[in-house]
This record gives structure tokens, C-alpha cells and sequence, in this order.
């Protein structure tokens, strides 16, 4: 593992690489990361900076992924006050008027076996096949409750009953949605959809501007849910460029092609 300095406001700040490991979005592909020595506590300005070029948190760490021959992973994020629901959106905002919604700070947690019964629920249920399967509570709390930074819970509720939670992360400009679970059992809710449309009230609510979402692959179709929640905005070779529609699956897919290099947008004319 190498030591890695990217030339950037935030060159003070120490950063490593990992090797080539096995890409979490596409099947057959080598990733690498960089990311933040995890000892560095850093403040939302610090990660606010961070997210505006790419990074975002996931328990103790701070990441981009640094990949030789692909650039899908996008950083998207979507500005809340020009932000419109669609007709399946609507349809889930007026499903769960029932629930009620609490902001609780990490140290403020009322009941840690709650969230984490609710947790190991939904990846028992909904993500069998993935990288949290199967669930354990040391992980939970690695991956969830350890963090190096302000974060929050946007809790759901019906009645005494949790149903979702949401972790995020503050920013100067707005959240980092790092992580949604929620009852797996209640399809009908589409609670996941809710969660996010919450999280964008929330941030109208404090007059700030975004909603990160995190990555949004075009070749992976597990995350292209991301790119209902028009407009929203892309992060692609260093600057950020809205999206005013939905793409179709032609359209995606030749995007995603497009990034399956390391030549940055408008290069290919030039190098052969």
C-alpha cells in the first residue's frame, strides 16, 4: 500500500492506495481506492471539500475509487430546490404520510439493538448476494456507527416502530447519504424511495443545496435508481454537469462505454 498525494486544496491531508482488488459495481473489473488515513478526524468543511471532488465516508474511511482503465463510478448528487418528484415518487411520498421522522446525532441513539435488529433484517432479506452478507454486529457498528465525522440518523417511524433508518453525514452544502436500511417486508411503502425524498426535504428545510447519493455506475444496474431523482448532478473528470432527464438504457449504457477509459472527455480526437 503507497502513500498518495493528490495535487488539490486538500494536499495537506495524508491519503494511501490500495491495490487492485475486485470491483464491488462490475464483474470482472480490478478497483483501487484512495482514501484518507483513517487516524485523521476531519471537520464538515474538510468533508464537504472532499465530497465536491469525488469522496465520500464509509465507517472510519473516506474514499474515491483511482481505477487505471474506468471512470463509471460518478459522484452524483441532486440540487434540492429545482428537485421534482415523478408520478412513482409521488406515489411513495403519499404511501407513508403515517410516518413520523426523527434526526438523532450518533451519540443520542436511544436504542442501538433496534437499529441493529432492523439492519440485520434487511441484509438477511435484500442483500444476500452482496458484500454485507451475512450481517454481524461488529460490522454493523464498523460500518455504521464508527465515523470520522459529523454524522446523523434520519429515523422512520410508524407509531413505536422503527422502519428506516438513513445514515448521513452533515456538509456545509448539504448531506452525504451514506447508507439506507429499512423493513425489507414492506414493499408496498417503498421505503427506500420515502427515505431519500425525506433526506431532500430535510435539506430544503435547512436552506442548503444537495443531496449527495454517493456513485451512480451506469453499467451497474443495482444503482441506476439513482438517476430518478431529476435533475440531478454528475461528477465527471473534475466538474459537475446536471442532468435534466432520464436516460434511457441505450443511452446509459453508451455512457458508461464512454468512461471505460483513462483519457478524459474529448481526448480520443487527439490520442489514438
Amino acid at each position: 500500500m503507497n502513500s498518495y498525494n493528490p495535487k488539490s486544496p486538500l494536499h495537506e491531508l495524508q491519503y494511501f492506495i490500495t491495490p487492485p482488488h475486485d470491483c464491488s459495481y462490475l464483474i470482472y473489473k480490478p478497483s483501487r481506492m484512495v482514501f484518507l488515513n483513517p487516524e485523521q478526524k476531519i471537520d464538515v468543511h474538510t468533508l464537504s471539500d472532499l465530497s465536491r471532488t469525488g469522496f465520500r465516508r464509509s465507517g472510519d474511511y473516506v474514499y474515491r475509487p483511482e481505477c487505471h482503465s474506468c471512470r463509471q463510478c460518478l459522484s452524483c448528487r441532486v440540487p434540492v430546490d429545482t428537485f421534482k418528484m415523478n408520478s412513482q415518487q409521488k406515489k411513495a411520498w403519499n404511501r407513508n404520510q403515517d410516518l413520523s421522522v426523527k434526526v438523532t446525532s450518533i451519540d443520542q441513539i436511544d436504542s442501538i439493538d433496534a437499529y441493529y435488529t432492523l439492519y440485520e433484517k434487511y441484509i438477511n432479506v435484500r442483500h444476500q448476494d452482496g458484500d454485507m452478507y451475512p450481517p454481524s454486529r461488529e460490522q454493523f457498528e464498523k460500518f455504521l456507527l464508527n465515523t470520522c465525522t459529523e454524522s446523523f440518523f434520519l429515523e422512520l417511524w410508524l407509531d413505536d416502530r422503527l422502519m428506516s433508518v438513513s445514515t448521513c453525514d452533515a456538509l456545509d452544502d448539504g448531506l452525504s447519504a451514506v447508507y439506507t436500511f429499512f423493513d425489507p417486508n414492506e414493499h408496498r411503502r417503498s421505503l427506500g424511495v420515502f427515505a431519500i425524498l425525506k433526506q431532500i426535504e430535510y435539506i430544503q428545510s435547512l436552506n442548503l443545496d444537495f443531496v449527495y447519493l454517493g456513485y451512480w455506475v451506469p453499467h451497474s444496474p443495482k444503482m441506476n435508481y439513482k438517476n430518478q431523482y431529476l435533475p440531478f448532478e454528475l461528477l465527471i473528470d473534475g466538474e459537475w454537469h446536471q442532468l435534466n432527464r432520464h436516460l434511457n438504457a441505450e443511452e446509459i449504457e453508451s455512457l458508461g462505454t464512454s468512461l471505460m477509459t483513462t483519457f478524459p472527455i474529448g481526448w480520443k480526437a487527439i490520442i489514438k
